[in-house]
């Protein structure tokens, strides 16, 4: 049976890719070796990261803008602590918008570094929706956000214009939707969503932000170091970057961004359609904030959750439960989720509606 995943992350990738990557185990180049004993300092290898790399660029519309694109480890949780150790400055400060849980993490590691100042946060409504009133101070050093959040559902459509450099955790939607991408000066991912395999953590920067903290940085925390090094200052996650250029591959021969946005959206109007069509369900996010990656949404009534449990899980779904900080029903549905999938979520929750009417009927 055809396996439908919507998890999380690690998350459904391009069929091509497993099929790839997994030659690419057994012999990578028709080396007779396997990509995960190779060199990283091999001349095929560097091949893989310089195409990776440039690809980045490529896609992100950052070509020749003063940006540089790292993959480093250590997943967006190390950037939480990367990020203020590069860019607040001795004595300075920064700004962020508390919109989620991996948004609040960033936060407790930007403390240890300097004032830190919360301009707007959801956290007292379970961070259902993404504020909008607030105001950036001139003086910070630097404004962080989260673009999308996994756990509670909620993305944002736009970015505030400021004078300050702007970060974006963008972990769960990078690749995922055309944006003016050079609105921001340093952009961070985990791979394990719409990239790659889950162990390298993508960072794009633009240089000239660099290099202004008054830190002393430890080495294998320095961005520049890393930029120097051309990603190759300590040994990389070999596999993982060769998934993520996999990836970037197949996104690019979709038609790149802009390509794979028009599918997320029919993938998303799809089944928040539903969402709002079916009295057996309602969403948890805002509407004017609902993310198109991950679709989070609850049962009216509890007593159908033994029911629905075992339909999605009979029609091959895979991955539904929601985050125990919501509860429900969470629908990742990243680049490579095709619109089947989306289909198929979509027709057992209209099967359990025509269920629940003739249960009631039968009881009359």
């Amino acid at each position: 049976m055809k396996k439908h995943n919507y998890s999380a992350g690690p998350c459904i990738l391009p069929k091509e890719v497993f099929e790839k990557s997994a030659q690419a185990v057994l012999n990578f180049n028709n080396s007779g070796l396997s990509i995960l004993e190779i060199s990283h300092r091999s001349k095929d290898f560097v091949a893989v990261m310089d195409e990776a790399r440039a690809l980045v660029l490529e896609l992100l519309g950052l070509e020749g803008k003063g940006y540089q694109a790292l993959f480093l480890q250590g997943g967006a949780s190390l950037e939480f602590l990367m990020v203020p150790n590069n860019l607040m400055k001795t004595g300075g400060k920064a700004a962020y918008l508390d919109t989620g849980t991996w948004a609040n993490n960033a936060i407790k590691e930007a403390k240890l570094f300097g004032e830190t100042i919360v301009v707007a946060s959801s956290k007292e409504e379970n961070y259902n929706h993404i504020p909008t009133e607030y105001t950036i101070p001139t003086d910070a050093d630097y404004f962080h956000c989260t673009s999308n959040n996994t756990i509670f559902g909620t993305q944002m459509k736009s970015f505030p214009k400021t004078n300050v450099p702007v970060v974006c955790d963008m972990s769960s939607d990078i690749f995922s939707r055309n944006l003016d991408f050079s609105q921001f000066d340093l952009i961070y991912a985990g791979a394990q969503k719409n990239m790659g395999a889950a162990g390298t953590t993508l960072v794009v920067v633009k240089e000239e932000i660099l290099g202004k903290s008054g830190r002393t940085i430890p080495s294998i925390l320095d961005y520049e170091k890393h930029i120097k090094a051309e990603s190759m200052y300590n040994t990389p996650a070999v596999f993982a970057v060769y998934t993520c250029l996999l990836t970037l591959q197949w996104l690019k021969n979709q038609g790149g961004i802009s390509a794979i946005e028009k599918i997320n959206e029919a993938k998303a109007t799809l089944l928040y359609n539903e969402i709002d069509r079916n009295p057996l369900f309602i969403g948890t996010a805002n509407v004017e904030d609902r993310s198109n990656m991950n679709a989070t949404f609850l049962l009216v009534n509890p007593e159908h959750q033994e029911t629905f449990d075992k339909m999605w899980k009979e029609a091959g779904i895979s991955g539904l439960p929601g985050h125990r900080s919501v509860g429900g029903y969470r629908a990742s549905m990243y680049n490579a989720l095709p619109l089947e999938s989306v289909q198929v979520l979509v027709d057992v929750m209209k099967k359990l509606e025509e269920v629940s009417i003739q249960s009631q009927v039968a009881q009359q």
